[in-house]
């Protein structure tokens, strides 16, 4: 064996999935701090590998060395890649210590190393640096060599590669080959880093998971998804790793179980670029909350360059808000004692529930914007091209959107074509105006996806997935067959919401189309007046055109 017993906590991470070359000496293992748990004889720890959705013995061949710490591949193979586990047994009971996914890549036969088995590491020039070797090998003896872009590097044959001062010529790919001699055979083991010189590299930041630790109020028989996002900086670190966590064990993946089966699963990791910034995401999908869910910690786990964040989601029974506790149970006795005017009173509930929210809204005076700190009660995303056929999408911005939600609910609106003037930096005036606002009301259309219009949705999706002080108001304008031009990220909102203009028929003001459009914006008293009909209201229209020149400016925002 070819480790060091006292880094066995740096060597044997607490981690999910691995990925090795095929070819090379590898070796599987957990932490000293768990191996010091069953040291006792009586114990017996045995490795297997799932065959078939069965865990099968991996009995000790001339490849495979299985002893009670280790699980050495001498080498490893493609047909080495599966799910591993090693479990320890007292003859009564058997229990599960560890579980792995070994990924096993295939070595790239024109290359002295695979791009998607790599780590990048951003300096700045002037500063000193070292790369380090693989920590797979200790013997003294063993023959170590550095390679550049798979030439041989200045004959090093040190585990660490020293600069005193970095250059920009010093940018490339370093690999570190350790040969391992066993049982007369040589094995070999690489590292490989790609290193970027910059002149004014960006600012460094924490690996962090964004968000702190939070308690999500539910209910029993709910669906929760759980969202964890880790921000690595402005590259993406290939070897960053995020997972899920239940009471320190780990979740099944989302893949095979059928879909009515109440359970706890995992989704797929995924990876997230949005500006210059990096992130890695993972979802925990509860299918039905139950009692016992109340009790258990989820944990996330980020793992990157050797450091771990940590973040602790809980569940706790939701206090209802938007009806009275009276009012419910005095809903529950009547639907007892009257069947027939429970099921009646629940069709109404379900069928006008917008309606009874606004009524409620109404009656309470509630008012969820006060001490917010925000100026606006939505920012208007849309399309401004001037050379644009669909000339009513912008008067519908620019008209009758401001005239219904500013005059006649009171509401206050950030259009930018209308509330900035011309000349200042467009790109900090956009977030500047969104973060100002409560909700960002994005006007689709198949022409919406452009230079500055992405912006704007990219900017609103970053402040409602990341940083969750804003949400998204989708109004689709005309019919939309496909939502496959969005940007992904879109996906990963708990909760997105639709309002479908529909021409004539959504033109008055107590129209569906604006009840549901004044349900999904912020709660706040207003003067409601629901008589007559929008092409019949003095608009003034005349003193509001959109301005028309300076089309270069405005194009796309």
């Amino acid at each position: 064996m070819f480790i060091i017993q006292s880094s066995t906590e740096k060597l044997c991470p607490l981690r999910a999935s691995i990925d090795v070359l095929e070819g090379e000496y590898f070796f599987l293992c957990y932490p000293e701090s768990i191996q010091e748990l069953f040291q006792e004889e009586a114990y017996t720890v045995n490795w297997y590998k799932e065959n078939a959705g069965k865990q099968q013995l991996i009995k000790k061949t001339h490849r495979n060395v299985s002893q009670r710490d280790f699980l050495e591949f001498w080498p490893a193979e493609l047909s080495d890649s599966g799910n591993y586990s090693v479990t320890h047994s007292n003859g009564k009971q058997n229990f599960t210590i560890q579980k792995w996914t070994l990924n096993v890549l295939e070595r790239n036969k024109s290359s002295c190393f695979n791009k998607n088995h790599l780590t990048t590491e951003i300096k700045n020039a002037g500063t000193g640096h070292s790369l380090k070797c693989s920590d797979l090998s200790v013997n003294e003896n063993d023959s170590i060599t550095w390679y550049k872009d798979c030439k041989n590097y200045e004959n090093e044959t040190e585990r660490e590669l020293d600069f005193k001062t970095l250059t920009v010529q010093h940018s490339g790919i370093y690999t570190c080959k350790i040969l391992i001699s066993h049982e007369g055979k040589i094995y070999h083991s690489t590292n490989t880093i790609k290193l970027i010189v910059e002149e004014d590299a960006p600012e460094s930041v924490t690996l962090e998971i964004v968000g702190r630790d939070e308690e999500i109020e539910t209910e029993i028989g709910n669906e929760e998804i759980l969202n964890c996002t880790g921000f690595l900086g402005y590259y993406m670190q290939e070897d960053a790793s995020l997972y899920w966590l239940i009471n320190q064990t780990f979740p099944e993946k989302c893949t095979g179980i059928p879909e009515n089966e109440p359970s706890i699963c995992e989704e797929e990791f995924k990876r997230l670029q949005l500006g210059n910034k990096f992130y890695v995401t993972r979802l925990l999908r509860i299918k039905r909350v139950t009692f016992e869910d109340m009790h258990h910690n989820f944990t996330c786990m980020l793992q990157a360059d050797e450091r771990t964040q940590i973040k602790t989601v809980k569940l706790k029974k939701r206090n209802t808000r938007d009806l009275p506790v009276h009012i419910f149970t005095t809903g529950m006795v009547l639907a007892v004692l009257f069947p027939c005017v429970a099921v009646a009173v629940v069709f109404v509930c379900v069928m006008f529930r917008v309606d009874l929210v606004l009524f409620y809204r109404n009656i309470c005076k509630r008012d969820e914007t006060a001490g917010d700190g925000k100026e606006y009660d939505a920012f208007v995303s849309y399309l401004k091209d001037c050379v644009s056929p669909i000339e009513e999408e912008r008067e519908f911005a620019l008209k009758i959107l401001p005239m219904i939600l500013e005059q006649k609910f009171g509401y206050k609106l950030c259009i930018f074509e209308r509330d900035v003037s011309p000349g200042g930096a467009v790109v900090d005036d956009i977030h500047s105006f969104i973060d100002k606002s409560r909700r960002l009301i994005i006007i689709l259309s198949q022409n919406y996806i452009s230079d500055r219009a992405i912006y704007e949705l990219e900017s609103g999706l970053h402040k409602a997935l990341v940083e969750r002080k804003i949400k998204i108001i989708l109004i689709e304008y005309m019919p939309i067959s496909d939502y496959n031009f969005l940007p992904e990220s879109l996906s990963l909102l708990p909760s997105k919401k639709v309002v479908k203009w529909n021409k004539d028929k959504s033109l008055p003001v107590n129209s569906r189309f604006w009840k549901n459009l004044l349900y999904l914006m912020p709660a706040k008293p207003t003067k409601i007046n629901t008589k007559g009909h929008y092409n019949n209201l003095d608009l003034g229209l005349e003193g509001t055109q959109p301005q028309t020149e300076g089309c270069d400016f405005n194009a796309v925002v």
